[in-house]
């Protein structure tokens, strides 16, 4: 804590930022687990959900390397947000997620298939079969937040009792964009849920050279909303943040932002090598508090999880996946005119412009690769 600048002068406001978690990583209980998750196979289905999504990043990394996807950000080491996010929510809910969320959309109903579809290039993975009201991924750091901030604003109008939840990275709350949408919010007591993956990097750079904040969480206080943090590791403690921001977002008391500690294991994506940025030792002193480890520790803890049951969640996983790998590379490919199909709803005379110089040059290079 900082020394007092101003010593003798009166105090008009004390705040304080309270950290939430359930389970520590050695899979043991810190305080008891909320009532709706105290069953062990509602954590097991929390579990195979992060497993789920471990094995789709795996392969999504692999097809890559391939040459078959495009640019992918995974979520290695921090599945318990978007998974404990997408728990905590109602099917009426809306999520505005960032790029590391694609745990939340299979959670929400997300097909494999239509994950990878928009890793391959296509705008047909954000036409899903998950809720449509539901907003595609934001590539754009923190410009979102402001989305978010709108969608609430239209359920409030509306009367209806929903709520937003929007997702993003620690780098995201340096945007001018989020801390007007933490504003708003608490200005019109917006029923919106902002939760930060502080997974510590923005890409190359630190958190502690990003902000001089003691928490992420405070940077909410200023705008008059709710504020806690979470142990971003524990998806019991980010389920039942968000839960509770949820319900006070749902019954007009306003909005709630969650920050959910956690660490990139991984690269921050992969056209990065964060090996040239950070100490491997760093990483590997975070390896042991991920939160699949420490979910599986605690269900052998109370003997309902086993090797053998791992092993055919696995198997079960890989399957999933590989059944989607095999849906995208079978479905028809697009044309290249798609790209300019989703862009405006009546396209411009500029984006006509652009998609036909663009055809025009896709049909010249293919003219010159049959003369040679």
């Amino acid at each position: 804590m900082r020394s007092d600048p101003t010593p003798g002068l009166p105090v008009v406001a004390r705040f304080e930022i309270r950290r939430r978690g359930y389970i520590d990583e050695d899979g043991i209980l810190v305080r008891p687990l909320p009532p709706k998750l105290s069953d062990p196979q509602s954590m097991i289905r929390l579990y195979r959900g992060m497993v789920l999504a471990r094995t789709l990043d795996a392969k999504c990394v692999a097809l890559t390397r391939q040459g078959r996807l495009g640019t992918y950000a995974t979520a290695y080491g921090q599945e318990a947000v978007p998974i404990g996010v997408a728990s905590a929510m109602r099917s009426s809910d809306v999520l505005v997620p960032s790029y590391r969320e694609n745990a939340a959309l299979l959670w929400r109903g997300v097909g494999v298939d239509e994950v990878l579809s928009y890793y391959a290039g296509s705008e047909r993975g954000s036409n899903w079969g998950g809720p449509a009201h539901d907003f595609p991924t934001s590539i754009t750091v923190g410009g979102h937040a402001l989305h978010a901030a709108g969608a609430a604003c239209a359920m409030q109008y509306r009367g209806e009792a929903r709520a937003v939840v929007c997702v993003f990275g620690d780098a995201a709350t340096s945007k001018g964009d989020v801390y007007e949408a933490f504003n708003l919010a608490g200005v019109w007591r917006l029923p919106v849920v902002f939760v930060i993956t502080n997974n510590q990097w923005a890409i190359s750079t630190p958190l502690a050279k990003q902000t001089a904040s003691e928490t992420l969480a405070q940077k909410g206080l200023a705008a008059g909303i709710a504020v806690e943090q979470a142990d971003g590791n524990d998806v019991v403690a980010v389920h039942e943040a968000v839960r509770v921001g949820l319900d006070r977002a749902r019954t007009g008391n306003g909005a709630t932002l969650v920050e959910a500690v956690t660490y990139r294991l991984a690269d921050h994506n992969t056209a990065d090598d964060a090996r040239r940025y950070r100490d491997p030792a760093d990483v590997d002193a975070h390896v042991g508090a991920e939160p699949t480890g420490r979910v599986r520790r605690w269900l052998e803890s109370v003997q309902a999880w086993s090797e053998a049951r791992q092993s055919k969640l696995q198997a079960t996983c890989t399957a999933v996946v590989e059944a989607g790998v095999e849906k995208l590379f079978a479905a028809e490919r697009e044309s290249p005119s798609a790209m300019f199909d989703h862009v405006y709803s009546e396209p411009s005379a500029e984006l006509a412009r652009q998609r036909d110089a663009g055809l025009r040059a896709i049909a010249n290079e293919r003219r010159a690769k049959r003369r040679g």
